[in-house]
């Protein structure tokens, strides 16, 4: 109890200290900002800014999702829904304004049917009708967005397999992963609209920014670790209160400021990826492939006999789907590893109706060379544990912050360092375990794929939905012309580990 007093002392006055640190540099760049614009509207938070200028001709910043219904829906149904539901949000009914200091929301008057609109799917023969709609799902993830827009849109396919299928692309700079399941439980039969939003509790300004955004996240996680920690780390970090009190708390400072400047060490200093063939210059060309759901308990009794998290069972699954990948082409795998950029959630989930990006990245490497899937699962297992506690998501969303102060090319230089020992960006988020029902029709598969920067050029996303649990990869074609056949390798490597599993001896799966 003393100890969460004490650092929500040291909290309130860092917090109080950075307000008037940046109070000039923020009235000074807000008035700046207003003279250019000549216009009303909310200022976008500088993480947001990093990621609206951080589109390329190689990857664009959309987050791209597809749902598949049965029955069919309605074209004019779901525009009903969407200027009911969706609008509601203030982001999804304002456009972006750009200036040389940075980026402004303006209210738009939208036109659903401007970002509602049919889809027609290329040709194909029977049986084919999904990996049309993968084709065109590519192609979508490469047209920009109209930026005299708000910068969103859905495509109906009316009629696909006996149902539809609604393609959805909305920019990162709109909201993140997280976010956006709560903008997908307001738009379902049974959702509820956001809560209303009281302007006058929105940040004013840069100081406010800096003081809310990054000193308070920080502070919070602080504050539990303390609670671990113990009465000696809370006397260390009293010492920002009081310094000249004397030196006893000296080696608890050093050992709680030891995990930020190692881990900003880590970043700094993470070494280049293997060069497979999934790694190098991506070309303007994207594709997309999705597996049928393996069953989520099984998932869990696997990771449960193995003493690991489900989490840990799919990463595994992946990193040995992509090393059979690169063996089935030739390549020699052994020993290899890729490391993949995970986002980690930097927000309370009651707090996600408020969009923006609130979301760190952590740098996990795969051993996609370890042939043995137990083997691999435990490697994995490590290599999770020791990312718990580690400060690098506070870390890489301050630099993404840093990012969105910069002019472009700066930025691009800054956030190059990921893109240059980074092969795929990978996303797990779990979904409601009971199917939901969206204009009375049933969603049977949801997928989405958060996008790559910078050189990157494979992207994997993993997704519990309705008692499944469901990868998808969307790649660029120059990198990996033919994402499916990795797609292929998730449900052998699972049914693999799962025999290897079932063969061991009692009491050797620990």
């Amino acid at each position: 109890m003393v100890t969460r007093i004490v650092a929500q002392e040291v909290a309130a006055q860092a917090t109080q200290q950075a307000r008037k640190a940046a109070g000039r540099v923020g009235r000074t760049a807000q008035r700046a900002a207003t003279g250019v614009l000549g216009l009303a509207g909310e200022r976008m938070s500088k993480v947001d800014t990093a990621w609206l200028r951080m589109d390329s001709a190689s990857n664009l910043m959309m987050i791209v999702g597809v749902w598949t219904l049965k029955p069919g829906i309605r074209y004019e149904d779901l525009c009903a829904r969407v200027e009911e539901r969706l609008l509601k949000y203030h982001r999804f009914r304002q456009r972006v304004q750009e200036d040389a200091a940075g980026a402004t929301w303006v209210e738009h008057k939208v036109d659903v049917r401007q970002h509602v609109v049919r889809e027609k799917l290329p040709r194909h023969g029977k049986g084919e009708h999904e990996a049309a709609l993968q084709k065109r799902l590519g192609e979508l993830a490469m047209i920009p967005l109209d930026r005299k827009r708000p910068l969103w849109q859905f495509h109906l396919v009316e009629d696909y397999d006996g149902g539809s299928a609604l393609m959805v692309r909305i920019h990162h700079c709109i909201a993140d992963g997280i976010a956006l399941i709560s903008v997908t439980m307001s738009l379902v039969d049974g959702g509820l609209p956001p809560p209303e939003r009281r302007r006058k509790n929105a940040p004013a300004g840069a100081e406010d920014w800096i003081a809310d955004t990054l000193i308070k996240p920080l502070t919070d996680v602080t504050v539990r670790m303390l609670d671990a920690a113990g009465e000696g780390a809370a006397k260390g970090l009293g010492m920002l209160r009081d310094p000249q009190k004397g030196m006893s708390g000296s080696i608890d400072m050093a050992r709680l400021a030891y995990q930020v400047v190692s881990d900003a060490a880590a970043l700094a200093l993470m070494p280049d990826d293997s060069k497979t063939r999934l790694k190098g210059k991506p070309g303007q060309r994207k594709r997309v492939a999705w597996c049928a759901p393996l069953p989520l308990d099984e998932v869990k009794a696997v990771g449960k006999a193995l003493n690991c998290s489900v989490n840990d069972v799919l990463l595994s699954c992946v990193a040995g789907a992509i090393g059979e990948y690169l063996r089935n082409l030739g390549d020699e795998v052994a020993g290899q590893e890729i490391r993949a950029m995970i986002p980690v959630n930097l927000r309370p989930l009651d707090q996600a109706y408020k969009l923006g990006n609130r979301f760190g990245l952590v740098p996990l490497v795969l051993p996609i060379g370890m042939a043995n899937p137990i083997e691999r699962v435990y490697e994995v297992r490590r290599r999770m544990n020791a990312l718990k506690g580690s400060t690098q998501p506070l870390l890489a969303f301050g630099l993404l912050a840093v990012a969105g102060l910069l002019i472009k090319p700066a930025q691009d230089v800054m956030l190059n360092l990921f893109g240059r020992k980074t092969t795929a960006v990978m996303t797990n988020v779990p979904g409601p375990r009971d199917k939901l029902k969206f204009l009375g029709a049933t969603l049977e598969q949801s997928m989405f794929w958060v996008p790559q920067s910078g050189d990157i050029g494979l992207g994997v996303s993993i997704l519990s939905y309705g008692g499944g649990v469901q990868f998808g990869v969307i790649t660029d074609t120059t990198l990996c012309p033919d994402p499916q056949k990795i797609i292929d390798e998730f449900e052998p490597e699972f049914a693999k580990l799962s025999l290897v599993t079932l063969m061991l001896p009692w009491g050797e799966a620990q």
